[in-house]
């Protein structure tokens, strides 16, 4: 069992940068994939980024490559979503997800075992 519990929401302007974590309970973090998906209103729940079990491999969606990092810390039980040059299209609920004993990075929701309850990010035009 994995336990996801994000931080680091909050408001931010246009242009501006945030850091969303994810601190993971459980002994298989560091053979879990870890990804960051995002839900806006009225929308489907989105891909955003993901991280191979030793942080050396990483993959973005389109929407987002080139201003969002994604980075783990398996030492610690955490990863990171640093986000800059945020745009008014990013508002959304991030959300943090694992999946066990992972070989590839993966991006459905359906090839994760778990979630988090998600922290909201809001960026103001």
């Amino acid at each position: 069992q994995v336990q996801l519990v994000e931080s680091g929401g909050g408001l931010v302007q246009a242009g501006g940068s945030l850091r969303v974590s994810c601190a993971a309970s459980g002994r298989t973090f560091s053979d879990s994939v870890m990804g960051w998906f995002r839900q806006a209103p009225g929308k489907e729940r989105e891909f955003v980024a993901a991280i191979s079990r030793n942080g050396g491999s990483t993959y973005y969606s389109d929407s987002v490559k080139g201003r969002f990092t994604i980075s783990r810390d398996n030492a610690k039980n955490t990863v990171s979503l640093q986000m800059n040059s945020l745009k008014p299209e990013d508002t959304a609920v991030y959300y943090c997800a694992a999946r066990e004993r992972a070989r590839l990075i993966v991006t459905t929701t359906a090839d994760y075992d778990y979630w988090g309850q998600g922290t909201q990010v809001t960026v103001s035009s």
